[in-house]
């Protein structure tokens, strides 16, 4: 059975990188910049990270980061790159998230040897990820919750973001679940503004949630966004979940992994895991976290959902990183047998139906929440058309049909509409 968990850095310094890397699992585990009383030989051996690889790639003539450290001593390129795998002991962590995620991200970014560090990827032994929570729900429950049986789950986003009052709010959904999506999510800018209290807003919207189900027989899954204060947040759960919802939408950077975990524990309640704040920890190549981590860290809190942003969508990233993370939500953390060991991917990002084939083909089983605010919203048929249109580039894509040589008008408006922009 391993007793360590291996994580695996991509490190830039001046300096020689398998030095480097032993300041980096030192000062991550058991060592300080000197030698300190206690440090025993007996106990480096059971608490130091030890480095078991140390891969140089090309060097650069410039520094990706700035750095005081390496100026003060005059030191300067060329800036020669590594990929380090560290293996960090179980011991030092213990059942504890926080103190995993300082280990694995913490003090390591502003060490003065490096001018980049990026943490690249994450793997725990079986009995490691048994500690932390498990996706209550994933692909498979949230399919029963709104029984779509197979093929991408078709969602939106409420727009306007905010400025709706929860009566208005409520009213919107009304109409977008008559449109026909699967799931309906609030934006993350709308926690507990004072024009739609989130209690307020819990209550008339699941009210209209059930109306439509009893009316129509459809379960739509709408994802409340409850981000707050701890306490807070479980109290919004609770009302959420006796007011009849299923789903609970959480800005996971800045509620943090004790509370996402307390909710978990608390609650059955599906979580619907938005990343905002993501670019802030990624977008840089030499400095931040990779998906895989990230996710990783944030799936054992027990999140059922994560966002992954969207191909040909609105932000930086490169549709290859997006369809990377896709993959890497459907792969389970640590038995590849342990199916259920995985989370829904949630596209979103200036999506429409001209985009959904391309998401397709990177899940082609269809496990996907497919989320369209503007692609349903502002479709210049109406909203129902929106829906149908995305069905449609659906229905094309798994016959092998190309979108342009759509007959349907919905799909067809779509294309002209949207394929101008």
């Amino acid at each position: 059975m391993s007793d360590v968990l291996h994580a695996t850095y991509l490190i830039e310094t001046p300096l020689d990188p398998a030095r480097v890397a032993e300041v980096l699992a030192g000062e991550q585990s058991s060592g300080t910049f000197v030698r300190v009383a206690g440090e025993s030989d007996a106990l480096r051996a059971r608490s130091r990270a030890t480095v078991e690889a140390v891969d140089e790639i090309e060097p650069l003539d410039q520094p990706s980061l700035p750095n005081a450290w390496l100026q003060r001593q005059g030191i300067t390129g060329p800036y020669r790159r590594a990929r380090i795998r560290v293996a960090f002991p179980l011991a030092n962590i213990g059942h504890n998230l926080p103190t995993l995620a300082a280990t694995l991200a913490g003090n390591l970014y502003d060490l003065g040897e490096t001018t980049g560090v990026r943490l690249q990827h994450l793997a725990m032994p079986a009995h490691f990820r048994a500690r932390f929570e498990r996706p209550r729900h994933g692909v498979a429950g949230t399919r029963a919750i709104t029984g779509v049986a197979q093929g991408p789950l078709v969602g939106t986003i409420l727009k306007p973001n905010v400025g709706l009052s929860a009566d208005e709010t409520a009213a919107l959904v009304t109409e977008l679940c008559r449109a026909g999506v699967d799931f309906i999510k609030d934006d993350e800018c709308c926690g507990d503004p004072e024009h739609a209290p989130v209690a307020q807003r819990i209550r008339a919207v699941m009210a209209a949630v059930r109306a439509h189900r009893e009316t129509t027989g459809k379960q739509v899954m709408v994802a409340i966004h409850i981000s707050d204060e701890h306490e807070a947040m479980l109290r919004h759960a609770a009302l959420l979940q006796q007011e009849g919802g299923h789903c609970a939408m959480v800005s996971l950077n800045w509620v943090g992994f004790s509370s996402v975990q307390a909710l978990r524990r608390r609650t059955d309640l599906v979580l619907h895991g938005h990343r905002n704040g993501y670019g802030m920890f990624a977008r840089h190549p030499a400095l931040g976290i990779d998906f895989q981590p990230y996710a990783a860290l944030w799936r054992l809190t027990g999140v059922d959902h994560m966002h992954v942003h969207g191909l040909a969508g609105k932000f930086a990233q490169d549709d290859s990183e997006v369809r990377q993370s896709a993959l890497d939500c459907r792969t389970p953390l640590a038995d590849a047998a342990d199916t259920a060991d995985t989370v829904l991917p949630a596209f979103s990002s200036g999506q429409w139906a001209g985009t959904l084939p391309a998401t397709l083909h990177t899940v082609p089983s269809g496990d996907l929440l497919f989320m369209c605010g503007g692609g349903i919203l502002a479709h210049p048929m109406g909203a129902a058309a929106g829906v149908a249109s995305l069905r449609q580039a659906a229905a094309a894509w798994q016959a092998g049909r190309p979108l342009a040589e759509a007959a349907e008008p919905e799909l067809r408006a779509a294309l002209d509409f949207f394929g101008r922009r």
